[in-house]
C-alpha cells in the first residue's frame, strides 16, 4: 500500500515538472532584472481607486445594468428550463425525454462566455448578448436540476387531484409544484449567485456591465479606474449574496 502511495506521488511530481517543461514556463523570469519592482508599481497604481463623481456615476449605471442582466437572465432561464424538465422528468414519454435532455446537455455544455461570444455575434454588443448567454446557458443547469426535483417528487398528491377530476394542468399546479417549489426556488437564487459574478465577466467579449468597463479600463492602462470598478464588483457581488441569503431563508426554510 505505502509503495502504491509513493508511486502515485512520483508519477503526480513527474507530470508537474514535464508539465512546466512542456508549456515552457519560466518562474525565474518573475524576480529576474526589475520584475519585482514593475509589478510592485502596477500594484501600488490599484491601490489609488477613481472615486471622482462622473466616474463613480458611470458605475453605478454599470452596476444596474449587470444586475438586471443577472436578474433577467436568471429569469428567463428558470422559464426555459421548467418548461425543458417537464418533458426531460418522462412526463410526455421517452421520446421527448430523450429530446428534452439532449436539448438541456448542449445548451449546459457550452460556457456563459461561448454563448456571450455568439450572442454578441448575434445580438451586437450590450447587454442583450450578455443576459442571452446567461438565460442560455443557466437554462441547461437548471433545466436539469428541474427534472432530477420533479423526477423524485412522490407522484400521490398529483393522482389524488386527477381522481378528483382535475386534468393535467391542475395537477401539477396543485399536485406537483406545490411540496416540489421551495427545491426549485433554491435553485434559482443559488443560480441567480453564479449568474451576478458571471454577468461581471462577460462584459470582457462585449456583452456590456461592470465587465466591460474593467475591460476598457484595463485595456487602456487605467489602474485607479479598474481599481474603483473591481471595488465596486465586489460590493455588489456581497450584496447580491446577502439578498439571496435572506430570500432563501425567508421563502425556502419557511
Amino acid at each position: 500500500m505505502r509503495s502504491g502511495n509513493l508511486l502515485v506521488i512520483l508519477l503526480l511530481l513527474a507530470a508537474v515538472f514535464a508539465s512546466f517543461a512542456w508549456l515552457g514556463i519560466d518562474l525565474g523570469a518573475l524576480v529576474s532584472g526589475d520584475s519585482l519592482s514593475q509589478m510592485g508599481r502596477y500594484a501600488a497604481r490599484f491601490l489609488q481607486p477613481d472615486l471622482s463623481a462622473p466616474h463613480l456615476a458611470a458605475i453605478g449605471q454599470g452596476a444596474l445594468e449587470t444586475l438586471a442582466m443577472s436578474a433577467l437572465g436568471t429569469l428567463l432561464a428558470a422559464l426555459l428550463g421548467l418548461l425543458l424538465a417537464l418533458p426531460a422528468s418522462g412526463r410526455f414519454g421517452l421520446v421527448a425525454q430523450s429530446a428534452s435532455r439532449f436539448v438541456l446537455n448542449a445548451l449546459r455544455a457550452v460556457p456563459e462566455l461561448v454563448w456571450a461570444a455568439l450572442m454578441v455575434l448575434a445580438a451586437g454588443l450590450g447587454p442583450n448578448a450578455g443576459t442571452l448567454a446567461l438565460a442560455l446557458h443557466t437554462a441547461g443547469v437548471l433545466g436539469r436540476l428541474f427534472a432530477e426535483a420533479l423526477e423524485n417528487t412522490p407522484p400521490e398528491p398529483a393522482e389524488a387531484v386527477r381522481l378528483a377530476g382535475g386534468g393535467r394542468i391542475a395537477a401539477f399546479c396543485y399536485g406537483t409544484l406545490p411540496s416540489v417549489w421551495p427545491q426549485l426556488v433554491a435553485y434559482m437564487l443559488y443560480r441567480w449567485e453564479n449568474n451576478i459574478r458571471m454577468a461581471s465577466v462577460l462584459g470582457f467579449v462585449g456583452a456590456g456591465g461592470l465587465g466591460q468597463m474593467l475591460y476598457m479600463s484595463l485595456s487602456l492602462f487605467q489602474e485607479a479606474q479598474a481599481a474603483s470598478v473591481i471595488l465596486a464588483m465586489l460590493a455588489l457581488v456581497l450584496a447580491v449574496d446577502a439578498t439571496s441569503g435572506w430570500m432563501r431563508q425567508r421563502w425556502v426554510s419557511a
